[in-house]
């Protein structure tokens, strides 16, 4: 199941966006956040050299119908909100996608990272898209997942060829010397090992 990794341009009129991007130094950690009804709710950690007024900003929005403060030192406040306008909260529900906490948001774009189905990953970045959000990705990965991929013998000659040095380079193991280590005949090292490689570069490849 691959993992992406976007960054998402928040629209403008947007309170996050405007705060955000009128406090260009501050950074906003999501921990938490949830649909109410309506409206969302979500946990803030945000960190600034100018605290108060960002704070202050926020409390001044009138999309934000409550703000809690938690705890506050002289650059880091731990915020609970309620808006009428959680436009990432509402696109990950239509898209079914589970969104992965926390993430940040700095400057107007929100920095999220998602492990979904291609299907549900696709449906996302619509429905980014149907809300008026420009996206870029960073990334697009597939995990491989060894303890599926390969069989016992297959793993434990690989763990034992990485601690080795077998892979290192310049190469600290010879094959010879890695068949000896793992007490099988070299020519059965060799073919086992070239299993491995091409499972995992095929897996990796297709992905």
């Amino acid at each position: 199941m691959p993992t992406a990794k976007l960054h998402i341009t928040l629209p403008e009129e947007v309170w996050i966006s405007e705060v955000s991007t009128a406090h260009p130094d501050a950074e906003f950690r999501v921990l938490a956040a949830f649909p109410a009804e309506e409206t969302g709710v979500g946990l803030l950690e945000i960190t600034s050299s100018d605290l108060p007024a960002v704070v202050g900003a926020m409390d001044d929005r009138e999309d934000i119908v409550r703000l809690d403060l938690q705890q506050a030192s002289e650059e880091t406040a731990l915020v609970e909100f309620e808006t009428t306008a959680p436009l990432l909260l509402f696109s990950v529900q239509e898209s079914g996608l589970p969104l992965e906490l926390p993430f940040t948001i700095r400057d107007g774009v929100a920095e999220v990272e998602l492990t979904a189905s291609r299907d549900r990953l696709s449906a996302f970045t619509a429905q980014l898209e149907a809300f008026g959000m420009s996206f870029d990705v960073e990334y697009v990965r597939e995990l491989v997942n060894s303890e599926s991929l390969l069989t016992d013998r297959q793993r434990e000659l690989l763990h034992t060829a990485v601690e080795e040095g077998y892979y290192d380079t310049p190469r600290e193991c010879s094959l010879t010397e890695l068949a000896d280590t793992a007490g099988v005949a070299k020519s059965t090292a060799s073919e086992t090992l070239h299993r491995v490689e091409e499972k995992i570069v095929k897996e990796y490849v297709e992905g």
